[in-house]
Parts: C-alpha cells; sequence; structure tokens
C-alpha cells in the first residue's frame, strides 16, 4: 500500500503520472524503445518539451503576454546565479525568508551589489518581513514565495516598479496570482511539479539583454530561448514528468481547482495544530504559514518517540522536520490526497487522547 508521503522534496507525484512514466520508460509512444533511450532531437521528444513549455505558461495566465518558458538544469540553485549574471548591472534588492533566500544573496553577491531590504533572520525566519522599502534604482527585486524548511509563504507581494523576480521552487502552480505581475520566475521541479533533475524558468522577454557583462552560454537566457531551451541535451524523464504532471492539473481544472482542495488540506492540519494541546506550531504569524509545508513541534518533547511511533505505524513517510527547525513538518504539495492530512489528524488525536 501507498505511504502517505509529506516528505518536502522530491515530491510526491500523481499515481496517474507515475504509472505513465514508468510505461515511458519501457516503451515510449509505441517506438519500442525507452523515453531515454531515444534521441532528444527526435519529433517524439521535442514535442514532449514543446508541450510542457506550453502548458506550463497557459496554467499561469502567461500565454501571448510576452513570456516564455525554459526547463533548464542546475536547480533553483543555479538560477542563483543565472538571474544575476542575466539582470545585474548595478545593484539589486533581496528580500532574505530564508535559507534559500540566503543562498541566492550569496550567488549574487559574486557579481554587484546587492540591498538587503528585509529579514526574518532574528527569529530563525518565522515570519515574513513586512513595511520593506524597494530602492527605486534596483535592476531587480528577488523574494522566495514559500519557504520549505521553516513553513512560512509570501501572501501579500509588493508594489513595485522594479521588475520582480522570484523563487517558486516549492509553491508553483499550488495557488492562484496575477503571474503578469512577475518578470522572472523559476522553480526546481522536485518540490511540486516532477522528480529531481529540472528547472522551470518563466522570462518576461523584454527583462533581457540590459546588462553590459559577457554572460557565459550556458548562463545566458537569451541562448537558452534561441535554442527553445534544447542548447545542451535535457534532462529528458524529469521534462517528461513535469509534462505529465501539468497535464494532470490541466485535466484537474487548472490552478484555481487544485487551490480549493489545498486551502482544504491546510485548514484540516493547521485547525489540528491550534486545538491540540500537545502541538505548537512553528510560524509566529498565522497569515504567513504556508499551505504547502507546515512546520510544528511537540510542546512536551518526552512524546516524540510515543508520536514518531504511531505516525510510522499510520504508513506515513517523511514527516520529520528540517535540522534548522527540529520538530515536524508535513508537505502537503498538489499531489498529495486530502486523505493522508485526515490520517495524520487522526494520529495527533490519537496521541492525545493516550498522552
Amino acid at each position: 500500500m501507498k505511504k502517505h508521503n509529506f516528505s518536502a522534496g522530491p515530491c510526491i507525484l500523481p499515481q496517474s503520472v507515475m504509472q505513465k512514466a514508468s510505461d515511458a520508460v519501457i516503451n515510449f509512444n509505441d517506438l519500442n524503445l525507452s523515453l531515454i533511450e531515444i534521441s532528444h532531437r527526435s519529433n517524439d521528444f521535442v514535442e514532449v518539451m514543446e508541450n510542457a513549455r506550453s502548458l506550463s505558461l497557459e496554467l499561469l495566465g502567461l500565454k501571448d503576454k510576452g513570456y516564455k518558458s525554459l526547463f533548464l538544469q542546475g536547480g533553483a540553485s543555479m538560477e542563483f546565479l543565472m538571474v544575476a549574471f542575466n539582470l545585474l548591472e548595478n545593484k539589486a534588492a533581496y528580500l532574505n525568508t530564508g535559507t534559500w533566500s540566503s543562498k541566492a544573496i550569496k550567488e549574487a553577491k559574486l557579481l554587484g551589489e546587492l540591498v538587503e531590504v528585509g529579514s526574518s533572520k532574528d527569529k530563525n525566519f518565522n515570519y515574513i518581513p513586512k513595511g520593506y522599502t524597494i530602492p527605486s534604482d534596483a535592476d531587480y527585486f528577488h523574494c522566495t514565495s514559500n519557504n520549505t524548511i521553516f513553513g512560512t509563504q509570501i501572501n501579500e507581494f509588493p508594489i513595485t516598479e522594479v521588475p520582480i523576480v522570484c523563487d517558486m521552487s516549492s509553491d508553483i502552480f499550488s495557488r492562484q496570482l496575477d503571474f503578469s505581475r512577475f518578470d522572472i520566475i523559476y522553480a526546481g521541479a522536485q518540490k511540486n511539479m516532477g522528480p529531481a533533475g529540472t528547472t522551470l524558468v518563466i522570462i518576461k522577454e523584454d527583462i533581457l539583454g540590459k546588462v553590459s557583462r559577457t554572460i557565459p552560454s550556458m548562463l545566458d537566457y537569451q541562448v537558452h530561448l534561441s535554442k527553445d531551451s534544447m542548447f545542451n541535451t535535457p534532462a529528458v524523464f524529469p521534462v517528461y514528468v513535469s509534462m505529465l504532471t501539468l497535464e494532470w492539473l490541466k485535466n484537474l481544472g487548472g490552478i484555481s481547482e487544485i487551490e480549493k482542495i489545498n486551502n482544504k488540506k491546510a485548514e484540516i492540519l493547521y485547525s489540528e495544530i491550534d486545538r491540540n494541546p500537545l502541538f505548537t506550531g512553528f510560524v509566529s504569524d498565522k497569515e504567513n504559514r504556508s499551505k504547502m509545508n507546515a512546520t510544528f513541534n511537540l510542546v512536551d518533547n518526552s512524546l516524540s518517540n510515543r508520536f514518531d511511533q504511531l505516525w510510522n505505524e499510520a504508513g506515513i513517510n517523511g514527516l520529520s522536520g528540517h535540522r534548522s527547525v527540529g520538530g515536524y513538518r508535513a508537505s502537503m504539495y498538489n499531489a498529495l490526497p486530502l486523505e493522508s492530512v485526515n490520517i495524520l489528524v487522526d494520529v495527533m488525536k490519537n496521541l492525545e487522547q493516550k498522552a
């Protein structure tokens, strides 16, 4: 029986996607060849790449609005550097809300001046800073929409004339936003879209070509766009599985429908965290709680062995918190069934009854 997978990443994927992907590894498109054996230049895979790129723009409501999509490699960590190489000429503004934004800041500092407009490091990143000012002369403003480790999520993005770059690795396609407010969106596939190995990058084309530096070819967005995301051999299997996941989401009704399900899952779990006297949420400001990654702790750590035993016996996987936070983390990505959340809540109630 499939376990209830709350792993923070690589993420849970729809079972229908897993079945189609496994079939393609054996025999893709009735070619009597595996997906991972055929040429990435073949018509069969080019069609996969084009479909994946098109679906990503369609689901985000960005088709025919001056945006292009890419499937690149190197994870979001590569994008920390690529963003700066392609956009940072004089000065950039960064919001520091956790481990991944801190890493993005570190990489961008190699290429120019950075202004950290706000940070929640003072309280171990358990809130989203507010009231910060973005310099009007910044080349771009960078933020991370959702923080897997600490369990915070940005719900209000700044209104600014400065181009906005957003790392949406762990909540891409999970909720409705006005995505046209962003000039670059990037997301490692392995948090909410597919297996590790590819990264979706959405780019508003007119943001490029404004820096004076020479950009290495592999780090140049314009090079990748000119080659339709095929400048080098793409990560064939992760792109294909991402395409299947995007098709699954479209057939489900798109982002508006999955958002309703995600809201329900988050409501059920956070209600139990708040109700149950044995647990406490890590995030101080409830309005900034992540709907993708719920972080919580036991009030009495002496109960941890008993709780761990209960959730393991219930077939739950991946609930342990990150080492920098401790406690527990329930990642509720798009493909996680509502049933899994209900099972976890039952375990929490069971612990309360036996305590």
